[in-house]
């Protein structure tokens, strides 16, 4: 049986409407599509403003950080600095205490050093008088001798003491006084002996300095030959010019004939001072 005209007619018309019907499908699919699409972009770019925001934040958060460690830093260095400069001028402090405390010390010690040796002084000087008063006593019963201020002298004059004319030789009696005079001075301690020989003033000059010299040396060498130490016995010739008395008198030139042992005290420096 032939086909009806209208069959084709309604093919198409239904295909048209299919095909429209799937453009309006596809036409919506595509607009609800766009519209999530937008929507996600907007969300998106939401998100990336968040997330660039959180990103700003968290450099600011950063640099007040950087800025805070540098600051506790600067305050740590600080103090540091502060305590160092504390420890130093605490230290200062003791050092100067230490140091005045020392000198103190010092001070002290030495006054007492120097009362000690004030004291000692004193002793030295009390025993050394006491000894040349003992020496001058004993010494003036074998001979005159009389104190002076650095000890004694001992006057072998030529009522006493006489050489012959013009001689040095040392007579008899001469050296029993003065073996006499040397057992005392063994006896003690603390002393030089300076021997002078004095002549009067008849002769020439260097003549009589040469006599009393010799007579001097003959006084020292006796004395030396009794035990007396040699080199604590000094001697000298003063010849004529140093007279005990003026004028030409026969007393007088008898006076200044004679020989003088002075017994001078060596313990008179003590501690940088002299009693």
């Amino acid at each position: 049986m032939p086909e009806s005209p209208s069959a084709p007619r309604r093919s198409r018309t239904a295909l048209i409407w299919l095909t429209t019907a799937l453009i309006l499908v596809a036409g919506s699919v595509f607009w609800y599509v766009s519209g999530r699409l937008r929507h996600s972009d907007e969300r998106l770019a939401a998100v990336t403003s968040q997330i660039e925001s959180i990103a700003g934040s968290q450099s600011q958060l950063a640099e007040q950080l950087r800025r805070a460690m540098e600051a506790t830093e600067q305050a740590r260095e600080q103090a540091l600095e502060a305590g160092a400069r504390a420890e130093d001028s605490q230290r200062a402090a003791v050092e100067a205490s230490m140091r005045a405390a020392i000198a103190q010390t010092t001070r002290e010690m030495a006054e007492r050093q120097a009362e000690l040796t004030r004291q000692e002084l004193e002793a030295i000087r009390a025993a050394r008088v006491a000894e040349l008063n003992r020496m001058q006593e004993a010494l003036a019963k074998v001979a005159p001798a009389r104190r002076t201020a650095d000890g004694v002298v001992i006057d072998l004059s030529d009522s006493t003491f006489r050489f012959d004319f013009d001689k040095a030789n040392l007579r008899q009696e001469n050296r029993e006084l003065l073996s006499r005079l040397a057992g005392i001075l063994l006896a003690s301690e603390g002393y030089r002996l300076q021997v002078y020989g004095h002549t009067d003033d008849i002769g020439d000059e260097q003549y009589n300095l040469g006599l009393s010299e010799r007579r001097a040396k003959a006084v020292r060498d006796y004395l030396v030959e009794c035990g007396i130490p040699a080199p604590m016995v000094e001697h000298k010739g003063m010849g004529k010019s140093s007279p005990r008395v003026d004028g030409n008198s026969t007393q007088a030139r008898a006076q200044n004939r004679r020989v003088e042992i002075g017994v001078v005290d060596t313990v008179i420096t003590y501690a940088g001072q002299t009693p």
